[in-house]
């Protein structure tokens, strides 16, 4: 079964298997905290439960449980390596915390499936005068795969080469279709060839 938890500060919800979720609903200290009623979306887009207490001395002190981190120690403790130590998602929403997507991984792989920061808006992908060069990085080297008309031809390109080099563990830009139309300009040249 599946079961959709609502984030405290946001419209989006967390995705439970009926395993986790009984976990979580039925520990003793998660239940006292109201961990479930108290997650939030954490601005790295997983979601967090944090709150804040004040000691006996005073002094406070902050606790913050990322879900995805405890699903991952309390079920998948037996995935956990000295390489494959860092806690992600497959399918790249780190809401979607089901068991069958959470993931042990390198901290090379965790690097690669990070959101990129390219001004393009694509991983690999960046503007030169006029045209895109695609390129990809192996073992720490730069390889140009290509230059391409669109962000998205080299996006593409991108995609392929990682495919090719990294399989499941590498990288996909994922391309938005409204974005690939808009992005293209038809110079009266290109009208007449057709």
């Amino acid at each position: 079964m599946l079961y959709k938890v609502k984030l405290k500060n946001a419209d989006d919800v967390v995705l439970l298997d009926d395993k986790v979720y009984d976990y979580l609903t039925n520990d003793s200290y998660l239940r006292k905290i109201g961990f479930l009623q108290n997650l939030r979306k954490h601005s790295s887009g997983c979601a967090v439960f944090q709150k804040t207490w004040k000691k006996a001395d005073g002094s406070y002190k902050t606790e913050t449980i990322y879900l995805h981190k405890l699903i991952a120690e309390k079920f998948l403790v037996d995935e956990k390596t000295s390489a494959n130590n860092l806690v992600g998602a497959k399918n790249g929403n780190k809401l979607d915390c089901r068991l069958e997507n959470i993931i042990y991984r390198s901290r090379s792989v965790a690097s690669r499936k990070r959101k990129t920061s390219s001004r393009v808006g694509y991983t690999g992908v960046y503007k030169e005068h006029n045209r895109y060069r695609a390129v990809i990085s192996v073992n720490r080297k730069s390889i140009h795969i290509g230059m391409f008309a669109t962000p998205e031809e080299a996006a593409l390109a991108y995609n392929k080469k990682s495919r090719e080099i990294y399989g499941d563990d590498g990288k996909i830009n994922i391309i938005n279709p409204r974005k690939k139309l808009s992005r293209r300009k038809t110079r009266p040249e290109d009208a007449q060839a057709s």
